[in-house]
């Protein structure tokens, strides 16, 4: 469940198939190397196996793709393999290069966006000086619209004057990190991984295991990783999921690592047609694919019963207690009664209420003596050849914190930080990074690709997160509702980039664990602060007012600042320590302390994302944006209108709250660059920019009173002057759609989006702010519902078709909807009324007129076309063909415009006098 603050934007074709069901033989090509690429001698393999699903043409288009996009980006300077860096460890390596737009494209660029300015500046200009208008109230308050475009405009534009992009150096890392000379295990610091899940009905539960089943198979050293899930809702169900994805990780992850397959979630990797296999024998591959597939079908199938199962059982142990009385509980395997939430509530047992609950799923693999996970592992009966695989699985926790009536939770902010507390007692990793229970890990090396930046000599020190960007697999072929928002994640994060880096959004993002204790960034080191201080010199006061009152969790802040590395694990069965591990997930642990304020994630705000990287940003750190050619992650999008306008509603609520917070980008922030804070202050402000665009949208109804109505006077210079300032906008939009790399489709969704939001979403939000001095209520925070349906059916038509995308057709009426309705009612009719009246006053009208009504069309047409895909909603499963509206709309223009000439001649025949 993403919480970026930013409205969302086109798409491609997904790679995987429909049909989720059944066993499908995998296309082979043996040619993958560990980095994603591709061996020169296998390019024929590959050719081939993408052409028999017709992907050759996509391959070579891929290519071409990839090529220009490189072609509008230069290294910043050539670096050396290694920079002499006094660190205390000796020499560190530089693990990833810089980029920058061409000077050929990025000075051009910026000349126009100086262009642009100045004619804005100009355009207001006249507007006031020229204030002659039939409706001056309507004048008035389009001027006042017009100079906040203007601003919005700037602060939304000048943060992009530098775009960079950043490359990981994965060969480096490997090199100074894996590849000892001594012939020594890994050195990388640990990662603990933290996957954060409200409620297994809205976020099925075959969702979150995947997403926990790629973090167990990614590549990266076993014993420097931990995964920690985090439910919300304390249900067994989850709990006992999690045991039988790691059970069945002991054959997924070995077999990942052997055959260096992509990505390492089941579910994903088992719908994929033409797949790339890397190994040396294709008979065994098959073989090893079969049993692992067939393992994989027996574990949905669990899945899918264990609500049934836990149900039975419990049924069976509360008969036979019945006798005893009390009430009906929920019982876990063991026999023992479920501390979380129960099937029946009761007190303490019911959503909201109920108790924390830390459990070791599977125990740190450097473990002596670790304790079977409950269902088995099982690895001496794996029939499978493993012979030089680590067969190991990370460690495995389940986290759900303790709830209690009364009490402010702090919604996904709180999750965070008790999963944040919990893993500094397990581990305290020294980078942790977190992810939607919706998204999965699909590029194994992305954890690596992230580390070259916290790693590297120049700015790893001082780096205190990295952000990826969100791509979704389950969005339509052509973005119709702009999910993907490819012109935010591949434009204004390269623009931030070059600044003090990408805000955070959400999911898919590392960070330094000290950042997140609001511990400053150190000073360049020297060997003494090192040695003497841990964090670069850096002295922090550890107290029970800032971090709670643990003494363990105090202990391991020490270990933080003082070590690069992960700790070793504690004894995991001492009772003391459980119970210290069960209050600092406690309802009441954050009260009295820093924690939400300058403390982990900030709390009291519905975008905890966005304020928590401002937060980190104030405090002087920067962040990384790292992209990979291979997707890092993938997740699940809202395909439905309703609940993506639902997402954008809590997103942009979200950004306005920090506005009126006390981090309001204007006045907090004492280390933030001043082109940073520009890019934060449109991000809590660009809501209001809607209530504006929906004014102008309401402009067709001009065409619906009988008196010509004009509000600014010279129009046509009004609308050339306009004409000229939009125009400019959308050259600007050609240059950044070159160096961001992104597709014409994606840059119009972008518009389109906007437009659809600006009418619904955003209005929305802005009422919130309005209301909330009076109703003391913030944003709703509304778990989205994904969509379910993953397999290939017959549409209701009877076609036969795909209907992977069901969900999409489908159109639930909320009253946001309302205002882009009667917008796009009110446009077709001013349409069919224009047409009609040309007809009418044809030879009575004057060339001005006659100009007027074209232009004024022009206008009506524009606001169409932005609407198209709103329209499409509102026609429902009819929209499975779109070029219905071509056809539908135009029929419509005509028919009002019979009726508007039919009702006037009516009205001249018999009632003259009401004709004007």
């Amino acid at each position: 469940m993403s919480s970026s603050p930013v409205p969302g934007t086109g798409g491609a074709a997904s790679e995987h198939d429909a049909g989720g069901g059944g066993f499908r033989e995998p296309l082979l090509a043996n040619c993958a190397c560990d980095d994603g690429g591709f061996h020169d001698g296998a390019l024929a393999a590959v050719v081939v196996a993408n052409s028999a699903h017709g992907g050759g043409s996509r391959a070579k288009e891929k290519d071409a793709v990839k090529k220009a996009k490189d072609g509008y980006w230069v290294d910043v300077h050539h670096r050396p393999a290694v920079a002499d860096v006094e660190s205390g460890g000796g020499d560190r390596p530089l693990l990833f290069s810089n980029k920058k737009v061409t000077a050929a494209l990025l000075y051009p660029y910026r000349v126009l966006i100086l262009v642009r300015l100045v004619a804005v500046i100009l355009f207001i200009a006249w507007r006031i000086k020229h204030n002659n208008s039939d409706v001056m109230w309507f004048w008035a308050t389009s001027v006042v619209g017009d100079v906040w475009f203007a601003l919005s405009w700037l602060l939304y534009q000048l943060p992009k004057l530098s775009p960079i992009k950043r490359t990981p150096d994965l060969a480096a890392l490997r090199r100074h990190y894996d590849d000892l000379p001594d012939g020594g295990g890994s050195i990388l610091p640990g990662i603990d991984v933290f996957v954060t899940t409200a409620d297994p009905v809205s976020e099925p539960v075959l969702y979150t295991m995947n997403c926990v089943l790629s973090i167990l198979a990614t590549d990266y050293p076993v014993d420097r990783l931990t995964c920690y899930l985090t439910d919300d809702s304390g249900a067994l169900v989850l709990y006992e999921a999690l045991v039988e994805a790691a059970s069945f990780a002991a054959l997924w992850a070995p077999f990942c690592r052997k055959h260096s397959v992509e990505p390492r979630a089941p579910e994903s990797y088992f719908q994929l047609e033409g797949m790339i296999y890397n190994g040396r024998s294709p008979g065994e591959f098959m073989n090893d694919y079969r049993h692992v597939q067939r393992e994989y079908e027996e574990l949905k199938a669990r899945l899918e019963m264990l609500p049934s199962t836990i149900k039975e059982r419990s049924d069976v142990y509360n008969s036979m207690k019945a006798k005893e009385g009390g009430a009906h509980a929920t019982w876990m395997a063991n026999g023992t009664q479920w501390p979380g939430t129960w099937i029946e509530p009761a007190e303490n047992h019911r959503k909201g209420d109920h108790a924390g609950i830390v459990k070791i799923v599977q125990s740190h693999p450097s473990s002596e003596a670790p304790p079977p996970a409950e269902g088995g592992n099982n690895n001496n009966m794996n029939p499978l050849n493993f012979d030089g695989v680590d067969t190991r699985v990370p460690m495995v926790v389940y986290v759900s914190r303790e709830k209690s009536p009364g009490r402010e939770h702090n919604k996904k902010a709180g999750n965070l930080n008790a999963q944040l507390r919990v893993s500094a007692l397990l581990s305290n990793a020294p980078f942790t990074i977190n992810f939607d229970c919706d998204h999965y890990i699909n590029n194994s090396q992305a954890l690596r690709a992230a580390m070259c930046f916290m790693l590297d000599a120049r700015e790893g020190d001082s780096t205190g997160f990295v952000q990826f960007p969100q791509r979704f697999q389950n969005v339509d072929p052509t973005d119709r509702y702009g999910n993907h928002n490819r012109v935010f994640f591949d434009g204004a994060m390269y623009a931030l980039n070059g600044l003090q880096g990408p805000t955070y959004l959400g999911t898919g993002c590392m960070f330094r664990r000290l950042a997140l204790y609001g511990v400053d960034p150190p000073p360049p080191r020297r060997s003494s602060d090192v040695e003497e201080h841990g964090h670069g010199g850096v002295t922090v006061d550890i107290d029970t007012n800032k971090f709670g009152n643990s003494v363990l969790f105090l202990n391991s802040v020490l270990a933080a600042l003082k070590q690069e590395r992960r700790i070793a694990p504690p004894e995991l069965d001492e009772a003391a320590f459980l119970a210290e591990m069960t209050m600092v997930v406690s309802s009441s642990y954050d009260q009295g302390t820093d924690w939400g304020s300058s403390v982990g994630y900030i709390y009291n705000i519905a975008t905890e994302d966005i304020v928590t990287g401002y937060r980190i940003h104030g405090q002087g750190w920067r962040s990384m944006y790292c992209s990979m050619e291979r997707e890092a992650f993938q997740g699940t999008a809202p395909i439905n209108l309703t609940e993506r306008l639902y997402q954008i509603v809590r997103w942009s609520g979200g950004s306005m709250e920090v506005f009126f917070s006390p981090y309001n980008p204007l006045l907090s922030g004492r280390r933030l660059h001043l082109l940073q804070r520009a890019a934060y202050l449109n991000f809590t402000i660009y809501p209001v920019t809607s209530v504006f665009v929906l004014l102008y949208a309401f402009c067709p109804v001009m065409w619906l009173i009988p008196a010509e109505i004009i509000i600014q006077r010279p129009f046509t210079s009004y609308v050339l002057y306009l004409v000229g300032v939009v125009g400019l906008i959308h050259t600007i939009g050609v240059f950044e759609i070159k160096w961001a790399g992104i597709a014409w489709n994606d840059w119009w969704r972008n518009e389109q989006f906007f437009m659809i939001a600006s009418m619904s979403a955003y209005p929305t939000a802005v009422l919130h702010m309005v209301v909330k001095p009076i109703t003391g209520k913030g944003i709703h925070f509304r778990v989205t519902s994904k969509q379910t349906t993953t397999t290939a059916a017959a549409d209701d038509d009877g076609d036969g078709g795909d209907d992977r995308y069901a969900d999409m057709y489908e159109m639930r009426w909320v009253p946001m909807l309302i205002p882009p309705a009667v917008v796009l009612f009110s446009n077709v009719m001013a349409i069919g009324v224009a047409l009609g009246k040309a007809i009418v006053y044809n030879g009575v009208w004057s060339a001005v007129q006659k100009r007027h009504a074209a232009l004024g069309i022009l206008f009506n047409v524009w606001i169409m076309a932005l609407l198209y895909p709103f329209g499409l909603a509102v026609i429902g499963r009819w929209s499975k063909k779109p070029g219905i509206l071509f056809v539908l709309l135009p029929l419509a223009f005509v028919v009002i415009a019979a009726v508007y000439i039919g009702v006037h001649f009516f009205l001249v025949k018999f009632l003259p006098f009401m004709v004007i």
